[in-house]
């Protein structure tokens, strides 16, 4: 069941008379609001989760030997350059 079907369900205007399953074919069975709700967190849009809000994006330009190690040493590579970063502010402090 597809997003747009499971909002479509929803919206879906009180029948006359109500439907009622005759206990025959499983694929008629209307749906509990367990399984509402679990359809809905399916359908939920894919991609990326959200970030926490503590990094920022940026463009920065490095050296292609540099940019080449980092990435050598497999996933998680930016990560390891704002440790790297993290590293070298820790060893020289700003001057306020």
């Amino acid at each position: 069941m597809s997003r747009k079907d499971v909002i479509t369900a929803l919206k879906v205007k009180e029948r006359e008379a109500p439907y009622v399953w005759d206990g025959q074919d499983e694929d008629e069975r209307p749906a509990t609001p367990e399984e509402l709700v679990h359809g809905l967190a399916l359908a939920r849009k894919r991609g990326r989760p959200s970030g926490s809000g503590i990094k920022e994006q940026v463009a920065i330009r490095l050296d292609k030997d540099i940019l080449e190690a980092f990435r050598a040493q497999g996933q998680g590579w930016q990560t390891r350059i704002n440790q790297a970063l993290r590293r070298y502010l820790a060893e020289h402090p700003t001057q306020s």
